[in-house]
């Protein structure tokens, strides 16, 4: 469930970065309290997220997405420039994503293994 509150995280994080450019400086209305409201939702499934996952895999995976869906959305949506430079940056920001969370994976997978069964050790004794 924590990979899956840090993908809900990230969407919110998209939607807070595109909002907050919409509100043209906090100016207009509906888009500024669409910025405070997935700000508030993205820290919340976060926190979510934290619970479960290490900070520094769970903050640094959500900036990634957050990153590169906002500049893919910018893009679309507001036309900004994206350049070959740009393409290689995020695919190794998406690499790095990936890598943190097979590294997360594989060491939370070696933890169940050499972590003792208190349970079973405890049954054993009785």
């Amino acid at each position: 469930m924590a990979w899956l509150y840090l993908l809900i995280a990230a969407v919110f994080e998209v939607v807070f970065a595109l909002a907050t450019n919409a509100s043209e400086g906090f100016t207009v209305l509906g888009p500024s309290l669409l910025t405070a409201a997935a700000a508030a939702a993205g820290i919340f499934f976060l926190s979510l997220a934290l619970r479960t996952l290490d900070v520094g895999v769970g903050y640094t995976v959500w900036t990634g997405i957050g990153s590169v869906g906002t500049v893919v959305f910018a893009t679309l949506f507001f036309g900004e420039s994206l350049s070959a430079g740009k393409v290689l940056a995020f695919l190794l920001i998406i690499g790095g994503v990936l890598g943190l969370k097979l590294a997360d994976t594989v060491s939370g997978h070696a933890a169940e293994v050499s972590a003792p069964d208190t349970h079973t050790a405890a049954a054993q004794t009785a």
